[in-house]
């Protein structure tokens, strides 16, 4: 596992709520995001409403170019999702200093594990210590 590296320059990470950009994070996720293609926009709001959120925002305009989300009680279990990062700013360490951040958030709270589900960035989350299941066979899931 590495050190995070620090945000490019003219970015910040926030997990205010109300900076989220409810509409945009939508548009990336139900267009453009292979596991969340055609979400209804009521679904994303209540998700983004149970969720620790966070967003990357450029400095100056405010824009936000990133999001992540994670579903956790805040003591036992996290759940990383929906993290995705604009195609204009992709290549800059904007996602691996997210992950970054959102793994110091949720180790500050004494979680001792955190999941997530990806079929194409195991890179980006091998350098925060994420790795395969050791013990895949105790995992169950219940699809509706």
């Amino acid at each position: 596992m590495t050190d995070t590296p620090p945000l490019a320059e003219g970015y910040e990470i926030s997990t205010e709520a109300d900076r989220i950009d409810a509409e945009r994070v939508h548009r990336w996720l139900s267009t453009d995001a292979y596991w969340a293609m055609g979400r209804e926009r009521e679904k994303q709001d209540r998700a983004i409403e149970g969720s620790l959120n966070f967003g990357v925002y450029e400095m100056v305009s405010g824009e936000q170019v990133a999001y992540a989300r994670v579903v956790t009680d805040r003591a036992t279990f996290a759940w990383l999702c929906d993290v995705y990062v604009d195609r204009s700013v992709r290549g800059k360490g904007i996602g691996t200093a997210l992950v970054g951040a959102v793994r110091e958030q949720v180790r500050s709270y004494g979680v001792k594990r955190m999941l997530l589900a990806t079929h194409d960035a195991h890179g980006v989350y091998e350098k925060h210590g994420f790795a395969p299941l050791e013990k895949p066979d105790q995992w169950m899931a219940l699809y509706f």
